[in-house]
């Protein structure tokens, strides 16, 4: 699964792991992503949805129907 979000763009970070000698390697900050199935009933079906915790909880907020509205006005397919 890809680690980023449909609704809010979240994508991993970069940064560093620091060791105790102070010797630095390459590491990734992933989203908490999660797939979440809404029933849409605009359109009378279910929708599957990759989204972070932090989309997850705007979702619940804004409802499905505007949530849908703001991914396809981002480009993405749902």
């Amino acid at each position: 699964m890809s680690a980023h979000c449909m609704l809010t763009g979240a994508r991993p970070g970069f940064g560093n792991r620091i060791s105790h000698s102070h010797r630095r390697t390459s590491r990734r900050f992933d989203p908490n992503i999660q797939r979440k199935r809404y029933w849409l009933p605009g359109e009378g079906r279910h929708v599957r949805l990759t989204l972070s915790a932090r989309a997850v909880k705007t979702v619940d907020v804004i409802g499905v129907e505007a949530a849908v509205a703001r991914i396809r006005a981002r480009g993405v397919k749902v």
